[in-house]
């Protein structure tokens, strides 16, 4: 024993000092891991969590008139009920002087989509230039003094959903948090009431102004804000979807709803059988009424309608469509949106745009089933998006390391959370937002609803949008709350100088009125 204790010593003792000194050292390879979390995390991109804002001068003119104006880039902190900061807000916005001016809140849709579409094209006081319906050629872009802009009637603020422009989740906030109806509509509801407290604007009118998506954060919004004690002036929807449930497979709803606007585009591209009649608007209400007599009544109908009648829906279905009567039978007088992309321009070997139904693509597949991609919006993409990191961090002189996502599902880790708690009944599996609308309609007689909406839009249909709203069941007493207006446009009528140009006025008068 003791010599097996004295050769154990003995070994220790005769070790190379190489050896005692590497079984000592600290892991290398651990401290250079740690250095480099480290500089990792010092370097880290991320929302900040304190406000911060970067302003700069400008001077818009409209119809002949100059107006000064601030632009601001800055961000907006939300905070949960404890007060812990959970959300850091992106927004531009547009100010001027005068007493009890308005403020409009903007934002685009997606649902996850940043706002620097309506930004860029709509009413900001500078904006890119489009014109016909065709792709636009990269950079050098087309922008400038948009004379068309709303600073006159009132200030804006674009405001970039979570997750989205520069907008993110704080600390440790998760992405579900903030994605889906209820959970977005609370973030832009603390975004907007606490722009209001900052910039001290709780006595001036407020309106809210959604497009695509945007419009069912709308709807629910409305209510929101009303129900925590900030009551809007009125809400703007441009290119409305107000029900999500009649997309679900099995309703015939939506063919119904697209009937009107596949009329438009068969109008527009000069594919109406016997000729194109000479008012679009004429087409338009005939398309209306047959869509919500004859052929609702037929898809009613399911297996059980016959030849007959099959026959006769089909003719009047191929006038209104320009596509053939077999094909419109085959298709069982069913015609969805992709099939009648590729089928209306087939023999031309074009296809047609969903955003905007003026646009034409071509496929490398002639034959195929649907279009292969949406030239109304690929056109566009890079005039908007170029143009507008160059006005934020050039001209308003912004600075983040963040990168700016046109959508938040470039983050990652997105999935939409479509269920939705209505101010009555219990929760619903796909949002329909029409009860929260008429909730704050009814709350606030006030209220004024705004619709916008492009006869070419294919992604919104605008006859879905106006059954959507007339089942609101107003009493007649508010449904003068309510006024619709139609342009020869698509789904982001601004594309059209002409059709901005109109809604500018309607928009503009649509302020006067509420100022009366």
């Amino acid at each position: 024993m003791r010599l097996t204790i004295a050769l154990s010593l003995l070994s220790l003792t005769c070790l190379p000092a190489a050896a005692l000194a590497q079984k000592d050292a600290p892991d290398a390879a651990k401290q250079h891991a740690d250095k480099v979390a480290e500089a990792v995390a010092a370097n880290w991109a991320s929302a900040p969590v304190e406000e911060v804002t970067q302003s700069s001068k400008g001077t818009a003119r409209v119809d002949g008139k100059a107006i000064p104006y601030t632009q601001t880039a800055g961000t907006l902190t939300i905070r949960d009920e404890k007060g812990k900061p959970v959300a850091s807000m992106f927004y531009t916005a547009y100010t001027a002087t005068g007493k009890s001016r308005p403020v409009t809140f903007f934002y685009n849709g997606g649902p996850g989509s940043s706002s620097l579409w309506l930004r860029m094209g709509s009413f900001a006081p500078e904006h890119v230039r489009t014109g016909n319906p065709k792709a636009v050629k990269p950079a050098p872009f087309d922008v400038g003094p948009n004379n068309d802009s709303l600073i006159g009637s009132t200030d804006m603020v674009f405001l970039d959903a979570i997750g989205a422009g520069y907008s993110r989740p704080l600390g440790d906030a998760k992405p579900s948090d903030f994605y889906g109806v209820d959970q977005d509509v609370d973030a832009f509801a603390k975004a907007i009431i606490r722009y209001v407290t900052k910039n001290g604007r709780w006595a001036d009118p407020k309106y809210i102004f959604g497009e695509s998506y945007g419009t069912t954060r709308s709807g629910a919004l409305a209510y929101q804000l009303e129900d925590r004690g900030l009551a809007l002036n009125g809400v703007v929807l441009l290119s409305s979807i107000m029900n999500y449930g009649v997309r679900q497979s099995g309703f015939d709803t939506i063919y119904i709803g697209y009937l009107p606007s596949y009329a438009a585009t068969a109008w527009y591209h000069n594919r109406v059988p016997g000729g194109r009649p000479p008012s679009l608007e004429a087409f338009v209400e005939e398309a209306r009424a047959f869509a919500s007599g004859p052929y609702a009544t037929a898809l009613l109908k399911g297996q059980d309608i016959s030849d007959t009648e099959t026959d006769q829906i089909a003719q009047q279905l191929s006038r209104f469509t320009g596509l053939s009567v077999e094909y419109l039978k085959r298709a069982n007088l069913r015609v969805n949106l992709s099939r009648f992309r590729k089928e209306l321009l087939r023999d031309a070997h074009e296809t047609i745009g969903r955003f905007d139904s003026r646009y034409t693509g071509i496929d490398a597949d002639t034959a195929g089933e649907e279009p292969e991609y949406d030239p109304s919006s690929t056109g566009i993409t890079g005039l908007y998006v170029g143009s507008f990191l160059d006005q934020v961090t050039r001209q308003i002189g912004y600075k983040t390391d963040l990168s700016y996502r046109l959508s938040a599902r470039e983050g990652g880790d997105f999935k939409w959370d479509w269920s939705h708690q209505a101010p009555e009944g219990g929760k619903q599996n796909v949002a329909d937002v029409t009860a929260d609308l008429s909730a704050a309609m009814r709350t606030n007689p006030h209220l004024r609803l705004l619709s916008l909406n492009g006869y070419y839009d294919m992604a919104t249909p605008f006859f879905s949008t106006e059954r959507d709203l007339k089942y609101m069941m107003l009493e007649p007493k508010l449904r003068q709350n309510l006024q619709f207006r139609y342009y020869p446009a698509g789904h982001m009528v601004y594309l059209n100088p002409e059709a901005l140009h109109q809604m500018r006025l309607d928009m503009e008068r649509y302020y006067a009125e509420g100022a009366r």
